[in-house]
């Protein structure tokens, strides 16, 4: 199975780039989670923690907030005017 190649970035600075099995977050509409293979989405986030899983089982938590999801072709972007790992 493929991989996500993930960014998370704020308004100021990346807060974490690298491959991912699966990212959970919380938007407008609710609780997401992408696997790869996703279909292309764009989503509103609600603030809120993002959880990525990496390829090696780790998960790396961040609080975002003010932003947005994009999925595409396996490569996910969140991008949030405030975004910190926890």
């Amino acid at each position: 199975m493929a991989d996500l190649q993930v960014s998370v970035v704020s308004a100021d600075a990346e807060v974490w780039t690298g491959a991912a099995r699966q990212i959970v977050a919380r938007t407008t509409e609710g609780e997401i989670g992408i696997l790869p293979g996703h279909e292309p989405i764009l989503a509103v986030l609600a603030a809120g923690e993002v959880r990525v899983t990496t390829t090696a089982g780790q998960v790396v938590a961040a609080n975002a907030e003010d932003g947005f999801l994009s999925v595409d072709h396996d490569v996910v972007a969140i991008v949030a005017r405030n975004a910190a790992l926890v």
